[in-house]
């Protein structure tokens, strides 16, 4: 088998020739209108959008950055533009249940003004009010009622004083009441006089004293009565006095608003209360001032209207984006205010939520940001199943406080709602929320990248010049793109791909147009892009820093030179704040007479996860079915990564874990002066990994930090070579072979490479060539094999007893 072939320095970076860009400066570019290789999700949400059967709302997927927030942005405008406005929403007040605000829906704008005519009708009601009842008319006719009531009481209590004189009493007025006296001749006895009667006489004034008291009561209890009447009389008279104020006063909201049979009904109720209430309306003297939190006098506030959500100056439905979505922000809340130290409301202290402000239009929330907030999620379903938005507080915190609240009448939920979330949250809400798919039943899922063509380039630099311009920044010159949009490759991991991460590519060219700045240059170049990456490599750089500093000092044994069996230099990939990193780690095995186990350390001491533990599985299973498919796997096998601390994941380092355990068996060196690494199957194929880039110029910076002689270099899977986007240093290197990529598609390529020596293919017979890599693998199994069957046997070719343990 001959050994694979180092790559050319042309195929570790996948150029854009600027020649190849048909402009030589961005702002030649038109602006990229629709969103860059997003159709399909663009299709899904414009689907959902058009769809006005109930649960058709949206679920966005896609990582961030990738232009999702804009292109919702733009077709929500597209969609909004073009619908109606909704109605206003008003609560007011409820007479005959004031705990339950109704509702008014009213078309857009109509809301202010009804809100406006009952104001200017509180600033006039109290002026009229004094005005009708202080009029001399009306006053005239209280004082006629009081003074006709007043002699009416008068007469009665006359008459029965004129009444009892027939027997001998007088009606007296005394500080406790009235009482009956003996009289004579009309005039009371004195105490003496009634002394000196004889006891028959003083008996007979008794019983009359008694009678008459009777009679006394019966006319007294026909007083309330009166009065009551006397009461009727006088509000029958003021609402009789106000009518014309009243009347006056709502004629022009009747008239405006005669069309509207809730406004009418609500004029109405104003109407009647108005005239109830009567005295109640007069202006407050100044000692009388009773205002609440706005101004409004308290006793008035009935009257008022609540515009809960205002439409009067918007085009089109509405587009909220609720970057809050707390339960209370969501669905609206109910203030409360503190009197006499109790906590207090009324219909005005309503407030709408997210949903009532976009009823009718689009709300859009980001799912992560939902999912932060207790209730949340569960009132936004209730509100969707329901189809009615009820402000109140969420079911599970009802009955936590005591103060008085309200239930307003609900507003019917007409709206598309916009979800923006992570691909995990999806899959994880629709297996385990029953309610998720069916309100959410369409999901616009945005790519993470595109193919890289021709066409794909350039549609790529017209969204960057439409970035550069949006952003306020330089003119990027044709070089400068095309660097850019090997960086969008780069990002993408994929030298075939073309990343659409906005957000980063973004950050790249602000940053460059800020080193172009400094440079005092008119147009951003090229190097002000690598300068930009460069920056930022050496913001990001503390870590990789440390750790080959670590490396360099000795402290972690890292070999760039000669050769050692069973020890190979294996690459990971540490991700920190969005910034991925490479770097060595050394990789042993050790073999032994045994049973055929293969020992994973990481996992025996829970260091190593479930794809790590799975990557060793397929090891030994690669070993037996090549080398002991007639005879029992006799080695007892042990793999580490050597001064690892930290939780191991991944298959990523199982070729260089076979590696090790073949050179460990064979006792082949291996040269230290490489790193490896890819992911085997059972049958020895190498697979591809991921953060191949990163992987080669970590090893790449600890060969330049002590020095490329030649002969350094890293073997990836060939399935990788598509992936490859390597710095600018490191194409620069392998071009002058001083660093040298190799490309495996099996173990036996990586193995040849790593040793120096051929791999060896087994003829007809299955024999493999004498004193190749895997004839010597072969050979020491085979002689573990019988030793471990002399072992067994024991002396004299008898079978050596088994214990019980055994």
């Amino acid at each position: 088998m001959a050994r694979s072939e180092a790559l050319t320095a042309a195929l570790l970076r996948k150029r854009c020739d600027p020649e190849r860009l048909r402009f030589e400066r961005s702002s030649e570019l038109p602006d990229l209108i629709g969103g860059l290789g997003q159709e399909r999700a663009e299709e899904a949400l414009r689907f959902a959008l058009s769809m006005r059967q109930p649960g058709y709302h949206v679920f966005v997927l896609g990582e961030t950055g990738t232009g999702r927030h804009a292109t919702v942005s733009r077709v929500l405008s597209e969609f909004a533009d073009g619908a109606p406005v909704p109605p206003d929403l008003c609560y007011v007040h409820n007479f005959a249940e004031p705990l339950r605000p109704r509702l008014l829906r009213l078309p857009a704008g109509m809301g202010a003004r009804l809100r406006a005519r009952m104001q200017q009708l509180l600033r006039e009601v109290g002026p009229a009010v004094s005005a009708a009842l202080e009029a001399d008319v009306h006053r005239s006719r209280v004082k006629a009622l009081q003074d006709a009531h007043k002699a009416r009481e008068e007469n009665a209590i006359l008459e029965l004083g004129r009444a009892c004189e027939a027997d001998g009493l007088c009606l007296l007025r005394t500080a406790e009441g009235y009482v009956f006296a003996p009289a004579e001749k009309g005039e009371p006895l004195a105490p003496d006089d009634y002394a000196d009667l004889s006891g028959s006489a003083k008996e007979k004034i008794e019983k009359a004293v008694v009678a008459w008291s009777d009679r006394l009561e019966d006319a007294l209890r026909a007083f309330p009565g009166w009065r009551r009447s006397l009461r009727e009389s006088i509000g029958a008279a003021i609402r009789a006095a106000l009518l014309p104020a009243v009347d006056h006063l709502l004629h022009p909201a009747e008239n405006e608003f005669a069309d509207y049979p809730g406004v009418v009904a609500f004029l109405a109720a104003v109407r009647d209360d108005l005239l109830e209430t009567g005295e109640d309306w007069r202006d407050p003297g100044e000692d009388e001032e009773d205002l609440d939190t706005d101004g409004s006098e308290i006793r008035f506030h009935r009257y008022q209207v609540n515009l809960l959500v205002d439409h009067s100056s918007s085009t089109g439905a509405p587009v909220v984006t609720e970057d809050n979505p707390v339960f209370g922000n969501l669905i609206g809340r109910i203030e409360h205010l503190a009197q006499m130290g109790a906590l207090v409301t009324n219909y005005n202290l309503v407030r709408a939520g997210a949903l009532q402000r976009a009823n009718g239009g689009y709300l859009v929330i980001d799912a992560n940001r939902l999912f932060s907030h207790s209730y949340a999620w569960e009132g936004l379903k209730r509100a969707l199943r329901s189809r009615e938005i009820r402000i109140e507080p969420p079911a599970e915190a009802q009955g936590w406080g005591g103060a008085l609240t309200l239930e307003p009448e609900p507003v019917p939920c007409d709206l598309k709602v916009v979800l923006l979330g992570d691909r995990d949250i999806f899959y994880l809400l629709n297996e385990n929320d029953p309610d998720f798919p069916e309100l959410f039943k369409v999901a616009a899922d945005f790519e993470d990248d595109i193919p890289r063509s021709v066409h794909t380039e350039y549609e790529l630099a017209r969204l960057l010049a439409t970035l550069a311009r949006g952003n306020g920044l330089r003119e990027f010159d044709r070089a400068a793109v095309a660097r850019l949009i090997e960086e969008s490759s780069r990002l993408a991991d994929d030298g075939a791909r073309l990343s659409l991460q906005t957000r980063q590519m973004a950050d790249l060219m602000r940053e460059s147009d800020y080193c172009a700045d400094l440079a005092g240059a008119e147009l951003v170049g090229v190097a002000h892009v690598d300068a930009a990456r460069q920056a930022r490599r050496r913001r990001f750089d503390r870590f990789p820093s440390k750790v080959r500093e670590s490396i360099l000092d000795g402290t972690v044994l890292i070999a760039t030179d000669g050769s050692q069996a069973g020890q190979v230099n294996g690459l990971v990939v540490v991700e920190l704040a969005g910034e991925q990193f490479g770097h060595p780690m050394r990789i042993t095995a050790t073999a032994r007479l045994g049973d055929g186990d293969l020992v994973d350390i990481e996992r025996e001491t829970e260091l190593g996860g479930a794809l790590h533990s799975k990557g060793v599985l397929i090891l030994s299973a690669f070993l037996a079915a090549r080398y002991a498919r007639h005879q029992p796997l006799s080695l007892t096998a042990s793999l580490v990564f050597e001064q690892s601390y930290a939780p191991v994941e991944g298959d990523s380092a199982s070729l260089a874990e076979l590696c090790a355990l073949l050179s460990a068996l064979a006792d082949i060196p291996i040269r230290q002066a490489l790193a490896i690494t890819g992911s085997v199957n059972q049958f020895g194929a190498v697979q591809a990994i991921g953060g191949v880039n990163e992987k080669i110029e970590g090893f790449f910076d600890l060969c330049a930090a002590r020095g490329l002689v030649g002969g350094q270099g890293v073997v990836i899977p060939a399935a990788n070579v598509r992936h490859l986007m390597l710095r600018e240093d490191v194409v620069a290197a392998a071009a002058e072979g001083r660093f040298t990529v190799y490309a495996v598609t099996s173990v036996d390529e990586a193995m040849e490479v790593l040793t120096g020596l051929p791999a060896g293919t087994a003829d007809a017979k299955g024999i493999m060539p004498t004193g190749s890599i895997n004839q010597r693998v072969a050979a020491a199994l085979a002689d573990m094999a019988a030793a471990r069957h002399s072992y067994s046997m024991g002396e004299g070719g008898a079978r050596k007893p088994r214990r019980r343990s055994e």
